[in-house]
């Protein structure tokens, strides 16, 4: 039997995990087999840079912590080896860097994740990545505000250049009279 230290370690550790967990914006579930040593160190100098957490817990832990978070859909997921992934600030992050780490690891894949209180299976997490980040989707809203903005501009002006037109003919022929 466990001695009432290593319980209370274990305890803070689910307590941290189930808080990050709480106040993330999203994260995801993997199953962390078969990777070598330098594809596991690019994916977390990918993940850092992203400002994704990741780690590699117990799936009992983990699974505590999902309990305590509300995410305890994900406990079915828990099997095996598995990493969780997270990020507290862009809720595509997790999702486009753990994609594009499955498709070129063979036994790296994608089991769950969760996003915005909702827990997603595989292909919503596949759909999650697919998404363009937050900066590419407000220049797509600028691009067609500003498109909308010229093409009315345009109308304005030619609607001017119209009236400007047939009113100096109309004053041009008087005077040539």
């Amino acid at each position: 039997m466990p001695s009432n230290k290593i319980l209370e370690e274990k305890k803070q550790v689910v307590e941290a995990l189930a808080s990050k967990l709480q106040t993330a914006a999203a994260g995801v579930l993997v199953k962390y087999e078969g990777i070598k040593v330098s594809e596991d160190t690019e994916l977390r100098t990918a993940l850092r840079k992203a400002g994704v957490e990741y780690t590699v817990m117990k799936n009992t832990l983990t699974g505590r912590a999902c309990d305590i978070a509300g995410y305890g859909e994900m406990k079915q997921y828990l099997s095996g080896m598995t990493a969780i992934a997270f990020s507290q600030d862009d809720p595509i992050a997790p999702a486009k860097i753990m994609k594009q780490y499955a498709d070129k690891i063979n036994s790296f894949e994608i089991k769950a994740g969760f996003v915005d209180g909702g827990v997603l299976d595989q292909a919503g997490v596949e759909a999650l990545a697919a998404t363009p980040s937050k900066e590419v989707l407000i220049g797509k809203m600028m691009g067609s505000l500003m498109s909308s903005l010229y093409s009315f501009a345009y109308v304005l002006q030619a609607k001017i250049d119209k009236e400007n037109e047939g009113g100096a003919e109309a004053t041009a022929e008087p005077a040539e009279a």
